[in-house]
């Protein structure tokens, strides 16, 4: 039998990590056991639903590398399907019509709330008579459509990473809202539960992993599978990703959404590769930096811890420098060419900017960080107090005007890394400077300060831009 997995988003917002979580671990398990997986858009929520968001869920997880393997289905589209199920489930006597309105439902949970009970329907309405529902009808009283829970029944399962899990019926809150009010004996439109086990079904999901605050609400589909005569599929409950003082990550802890993890400079492959390891502790050591193929030959649920798994940005961070390190320098130069090119900034050559990228890749954390990094090679940084105060000794002054002697005497030279050390050498040597001043000079004429890159590979690349001797001109009129 083909193994499906699904990943169910709602377009109430943008693409959450927490989501991005499930999914990747949906696509992990489904590459691991040669299975498929799915994309089922709930857009069931017509207030909060927005075209916008499916577009920012589904661009989100091909960023990130998550192919689905079927045309994504919108639940939206199987309303009329999910009603006549409703309307078995009201023939056979397992559903019914609850007239209770929303004042009776407050003075119940007022009242509870009162003797310290937990809130949960009173299934007042769940025996009422045809003549009862025709007059509650008469009165122009609409109605929810109520699942009936037997309370004393015991819902267990075998959750591939929690093991066994047991839920009570009488902790379920009473009888199961299906669907939302309607008038007469019409069916309103359905609600999560009835419509993602109507959904999984007709998707032939036989693998369903989802957070672990769905636990409860998979007691209650349970009941509803097998009401229908449905196949249960095999559940599993993912941990909650954890923010450092171990709640729940929320936007209150500032990036939450795939987007705001791409604009910050995170590429795809690190995120995904963080998220693996995020609630994922593989039974034999592995390496930490893999590709997803790599972690999905391994990846196992049962291999998912059950406790939360806390956010650590030290971690992502130090992940996505190895990749941004490791990230082959023509790819990456055409990655960081994106944000010259938005600040205005055009290198003199592609071989240029792969030089320059070359130069700033082992020092950089985040993509963005490419922007700090070149910047004093597209334009002329200030300088610092210490290299003022460099550059009115007497070594500095003179070590400025012996270079610029030099460079204007060769300028059909090509200043090369080795021409560079040679001149820095050559002048050393004949002129008796050491080799140090000569370069703390230079650095400060290039860069406004004592400290920087690599002072032969940057003047390289500003001999190449035609601004190396103008920099170096520029301090000696400070002097």
């Amino acid at each position: 039998m083909e193994k499906r997995l699904r990943l169910a988003p709602s377009p109430t917002g943008l693409f959450h990590i927490g989501t991005a979580r499930t999914a990747l671990f949906n696509w992990l398990y489904a590459q691991k056991i040669g299975g498929k997986f799915l994309i089922r858009i709930e857009d069931t929520d017509f207030l909060r639903s927005k075209s916008e968001y499916t577009n920012n869920i589904l661009e989100g997880l091909q960023w990130l590398g998550l192919k689905w393997d079927e045309e994504p289905i919108k639940q939206s589209d199987r309303i009329s399907t999910h009603k006549k199920h409703i309307k078995k489930l009201l023939e056979s006597g397992a559903a019914y019509r609850c007239f209770t309105t929303d004042d009776e439902i407050s003075e119940l949970r007022e009242e509870q709330k009162k003797k310290g009970l937990p809130p949960r329907h009173d299934n007042r309405h769940r025996n009422l008579s045809k003549e009862e529902i025709e007059t509650f009808i008469s009165k122009g009283r609409t109605s929810v459509i109520r699942f009936k829970i037997d309370e004393k029944i015991q819902i267990k399962w075998l959750d591939q990473i929690r093991g066994e899990i047991k839920w009570q019926g009488k902790d379920l809150g009473g009888d199961l809202v299906l669907s939302r009010r309607a008038k007469g004996y019409e069916i309103g439109d359905p609600l999560y539960n009835l419509a993602v086990v109507v959904d999984d079904n007709f998707m032939n999901i036989t693998h369903v992993v989802r957070g672990e605050d769905h636990i409860s609400n998979t007691a209650k589909q349970i009941l509803i599978y097998e009401a229908l005569n449905f196949k249960l599929p095999t559940f599993s409950h993912t941990p909650l990703i954890l923010n450092s003082e171990g709640k729940k990550l929320s936007k209150r802890d500032c990036v939450t959404s795939i987007d705001e993890f791409r604009d910050m400079g995170y590429l795809p492959e690190a995120l995904a590769n963080y998220m693996a390891f995020l609630g994922w502790s593989p039974k034999s050591a592995v390496s930490e930096i893999l590709t997803l193929n790599e972690i999905s030959k391994t990846f196992d649920l049962s291999d998912i811890n059950k406790a939360g798994a806390k956010f650590s940005w030290e971690k992502l961070n130090w992940i996505n420098s190895q990749y941004i390190r490791n990230m082959d320098s023509v790819k990456l130069s055409e990655v960081i060419c994106r944000y010259w090119d938005n600040l205005g900034w055009n290198p003199p050559s592609k071989e240029w900017a792969i030089k320059l990228v070359i130069l700033i890749k082992d020092s950089m954390t985040l993509l963005k960080d490419s922007i700090d990094q070149s910047k004093p090679f597209f334009l002329l940084p200030p300088i610092q107090k210490e290299g003022k105060d460099f550059l009115e000794t007497k070594d500095s002054k003179a070590s400025l005007k012996l270079i610029l002697s030099y460079l204007t005497e060769q300028k059909t030279v090509k200043l090369t890394k080795e021409k560079a050390k040679e001149i820095i050498k050559e002048i050393s040597k004949i002129h008796n400077v050491k080799k140090g001043i000569l370069m703390k000079s230079l650095r400060v004429a290039f860069f406004g300060s004592l400290s920087g890159p690599d002072l032969i590979q940057s003047w390289e690349l500003l001999a190449e831009s035609k601004s190396d001797i103008s920099r170096i001109e520029r301090c000696l009129k400070l002097i």
